[in-house]
């Protein structure tokens, strides 16, 4: 009988199997051989571009093959992937519950530990035990060995989770456009750091922008390795073309009524200042304000930036601080465009790159509120 394979450490519990199965299919595929008191059970593993078992012809296509399989998500995703599986890992160690091979009644106890709170310290939403879930699903699939989610250990313990624990979803607070320019005027024109928060708060409201794809932005098209996309300056307006989850899609961004408000002027003044003229759209600030980094912005930059000048300019000043704090984020830019925009629905769902009329209208969130009174409609 096989040994029980051994339970990662926390060295490796946040790694990725590197997997190419067309590289495998094709001979590719060796065997560790076991250090002495190690498993028994070899593991394969993808041999890299340097070792000599891999055929020489197939050197650079196992090479490229990685680049597709990284290439195949986003860094966030595979960031907060690795992070969940690291967690997981180390949850199975302290159980004394092996990660390998998959066990679905183990992760019912994992997941369940999640919703009671004895897994972190303190008890996880219904979304996020769902998406530890998934998570867990993608790692195992990675490594060829598929978890069964219908199986009952797993499927039954989630109904119970949702029965028992889901809560409305909290949607953060939409943006609408003078509470926008109130937010603007917070942030100092006369500097480079100024400039740029000006400009993606205004691009990220008028083109209905995550905030990935803000920070994700270059001045033109293949520029850079790690760019989601680029933008035209047109006399109209601004053209923005995005690679998105379902594919790519454009973005047109209109000229403002007025300069002040305007997302295009923002931006040409942002690029004028800061000298711009390749690459990432949004930098890093650096020495003391007074020049601009090569690398792209972190877009949690763009969550802290909603947040921060909405509480400067007491938007929601109605609830308490802490409060407030929690209501906005990067996507009330989104929500508050199309909260705001008194168009044809299907144009806002364009903007927004949904693919239903449905997800648009959640998005929704003040436009709609009490706007038909069936109340009154009713003769009351």
């Amino acid at each position: 009988m096989m040994n029980q394979p051994k339970i990662p450490s926390d060295a490796d519990a946040g790694d990725l199997p590197d997997v190419v199965d067309v590289v495998m299919a094709m001979g590719g595929a060796t065997m560790e051989k076991p250090q002495e008191g190690q498993n028994k059970t070899p593991s394969p593993r993808l041999p890299t571009t340097s070792d000599s078992r891999l055929p020489a012809h197939l050197e650079q296509l196992a090479g490229r093959a990685r680049d597709y399989v990284e290439a195949a998500s986003s860094a966030n995703t595979r960031r907060a992937y690795a992070s969940d599986w690291k967690h997981f890992s180390s949850w199975c160690r302290r159980q004394g519950f092996a990660t390998l091979p998959p066990d679905p009644q183990t992760v019912g106890l994992y997941i369940t530990a999640l919703a009671s709170g004895t897994a972190a310290g303190e008890k996880k939403s219904v979304s996020t035990i769902e998406r530890r879930l998934s998570s867990l699903t993608w790692n195992y699939a990675q490594r060829g060995q598929p978890l069964d989610r219908k199986d009952r250990h797993i499927a039954t313990v989630m109904a119970g989770i949702r029965n028992k624990h889901a809560s409305p979803p909290r949607q953060k607070e939409a943006v609408l456009p003078e509470e926008l320019i109130a937010m603007l005027e917070t942030l100092d024109r006369g500097t480079l750091r100024g400039l740029r928060d000006r400009a993606m708060l205004l691009l990220g409201f008028a083109g209905g922008l995550r905030r990935s794809e803000i920070v994700g932005l270059d001045l033109g098209r293949d520029q850079t390795q790690d760019g989601r996309g680029w933008v035209e300056i047109l006399d109209k307006g601004l053209l923005v073309t995005l690679r998105g989850k379902t594919g790519w899609r454009e973005v047109e961004v209109g000229r403002g009524s007025a300069d002040a408000t305007c997302p295009i002027v923002a931006l040409e003044t942002w690029l004028k200042f800061a000298r711009i003229g390749h690459g990432p759209l949004f930098r890093r600030v650096t020495g003391q304000g007074k020049a601009v980094g090569a690398d792209r912005l972190n877009d949690r930059e763009i969550a802290r930036l909603v947040k921060r000048t909405a509480l400067a300019a007491g938007v929601r000043g109605d609830l308490p601080e802490g409060e407030r704090g929690r209501m906005f984020a990067g996507h009330s830019l989104r929500a508050g465009l199309a909260s705001s925009a008194e168009v044809d629905e299907r144009y806002v769902q364009k903007q927004l790159g949904h693919a239903s009329a449905e997800m648009t209208r959640k998005y929704q969130r003040r436009r709609d509120r009490f706007r038909v009174n069936l109340t009154k409609a009713s003769g009351l």
